[in-house]
């Protein structure tokens, strides 16, 4: 298999003010609403690929953890996992009666970076953003996870809006009200984005998006696949809001530690009302490339779907946040450790469609 964490052998900060027109939403009034408001569904995607998981032992783990998390959100909303018809049977042995199968061939599991960006405007139509996907940078085969956004659109027919971007949704956070947070680590990349500055890819995030201003840090570059997507770091729980997941006593030579913190502070310093939920301590799985994420949740109609790592007192600590910021939603937790030891989590996994 190919981790995400440790794929690789081995602070600015700025805010940015939409202006001009789009090529994506701003011209046309699409907007991507925050992960909170009313979905129509959400799509996760079904991993197969033989060059991404050598070890069908822990292929088989994943997919069972997949099919837990689309399980789980079904209790709540539509689920449509994307998978090539061939697999669909094998898959619908794992999946609930109540989560659909389409016929969308994948390689891998990363819905939210490889998945349709959804967008709505005024008059209720639905667009899909293109940001395109490229394996992270072409880190990792992508035949069919590249086309999947397009193929999506294409059977619900939905417009794509291009955005000239080469990314990944996880790599930016939105709170659905004109703001944007985001690493430049994950995309100002010369395998992603190489002929643009960051004030370009800021507007072109923004157009995208339908925001108006985005808040940068630093983030890693070259220690995992995603450059540090923001989303296993920090995310918008409503306007201005954000829920961080920080190391109690951090390791001044980790580079993602110090990251996380150069983050946290631009993120007060930008004015926002921001969280602290502290990493666990106590795990089922101790390794280094291992991602313990509280803030990879999913948010969904009726709950917040998230995980939990085997720390009784930091799992209790994260959902009792969830369930201040989200006081509406149940709160389920999952062991999704599988997902984590891939370098990733519950959001990387779900890409929503909003309701009109």
């Amino acid at each position: 298999m190919i981790k995400r964490r440790a794929v690789l052998a081995s602070g600015a900060y700025g805010v940015l003010a939409a202006s001009g027109l789009s090529r994506a939403t701003a011209a046309t009034g699409f907007r991507v609403p925050a992960e909170e408001a009313l979905h129509e569904r959400t799509f996760m995607q079904w991993p197969v690929s033989p060059a991404v998981y050598r070890d069908q032992i822990f292929l088989q783990m994943v997919q069972q953890t997949i099919a837990d998390v689309a399980n789980a959100i079904s209790e709540f909303e539509p689920v449509t996992m994307l998978a090539a018809r061939e697999y669909h049977a094998m898959a619908r042995r794992m999946l609930s009666a109540s989560v659909d199968l389409l016929d969308v061939p994948t390689e891998d599991l990363w819905c939210r970076d490889a998945g349709p960006i959804v967008a709505i405007n005024e008059t209720g139509q639905r667009a899909v953003v293109q940001i395109q996907f490229n394996g992270w940078g072409r880190k990792q085969v992508h035949h069919h996870d590249s086309q999947v956004a397009r193929r999506v659109a294409e059977h619900f027919s939905l417009p794509l809006l291009p955005t000239g971007l080469h990314g990944e949704a996880g790599g930016v956070d939105q709170d659905g009200h004109g703001l944007l947070i985001a690493h430049e680590s994950s995309w100002l990349t010369e395998s992603r984005n190489p002929a643009m500055d960051r004030d370009e890819v800021a507007q072109r995030l923004l157009e995208a998006y339908g925001a108006d201003r985005i808040i940068w840090s630093d983030g890693v570059w070259g220690e995992d696949i995603t450059d540090y997507h923001i989303d296993s770091l920090a995310r918008f729980t409503g306007p201005g809001r954000v829920l961080i997941n920080l190391p109690d006593d951090p390791d001044m030579t980790d580079p993602f530690h110090l990251a996380a913190l150069d983050t946290h502070d631009r993120l007060v310093e930008a004015g926002l009302d921001v969280e602290v939920i502290p990493e666990p301590t106590i795990r089922r799985i101790d390794a280094f490339d291992f991602v313990a994420s509280y803030a990879n949740y999913y948010v969904c109609n009726g709950a917040v779907i998230a995980a939990q790592f085997g720390d009784v007192e930091t799992d209790r600590i994260a959902q009792d946040a969830l369930a201040r910021h989200y006081p509406s939603r149940e709160i389920i937790s999952l062991n999704v450790d599988p997902l984590g030891e891939l370098g990733g989590g519950i959001h990387c996994a779900t890409q929503q469609m909003p309701a009109v």
